[in-house]
């Protein structure tokens, strides 16, 4: 009979949990890191998703989202933001196309402080 209660108990304890793993996933957390850009010898290269590189689309490269993911992409220091998508791996925390690079920040930098938010 004890057992039963522990079970009723176990189970009643269930649905909370799973409804707060639902709202974590669901409320994804901007994460901070720098961007960078292709470079140019990258242009018609295939990608991570078998797709050919195109640097005038939105797209981006992320060592561990999903392929196929969409990405909010905001420079902290001017507040300038893109939507891209992930299609390729990098080794490095983001590599946004050039047109995408050039919404948030100035190509001759190279290098912009951004924020990432998974939409």
């Amino acid at each position: 009979m004890t057992y039963s209660v522990c079970f009723r108990r176990q189970e009643s304890l269930r649905i909370p949990i799973i409804a707060a793993l639902i709202s974590l996933t669901l409320s994804y957390p901007a994460l901070a890191g720098s961007a960078t850009y292709y470079g140019s010898s990258f242009h018609g290269k295939k990608m991570a998703n078998g797709k050919r590189y195109n640097p005038n689309h939105m797209v981006a490269a992320h060592p561990s989202y999903p392929i196929g993911t969409r990405l909010r992409v905001t420079n902290r220091k001017t507040k300038r933001s893109v939507v891209v998508t992930v299609t390729d791996r990098c080794s490095c925390s983001l590599d946004l196309s050039r047109a995408a690079f050039r919404q948030i920040g100035n190509l001759k930098k190279g290098r912009v402080p951004v924020s990432v938010t998974r939409i």
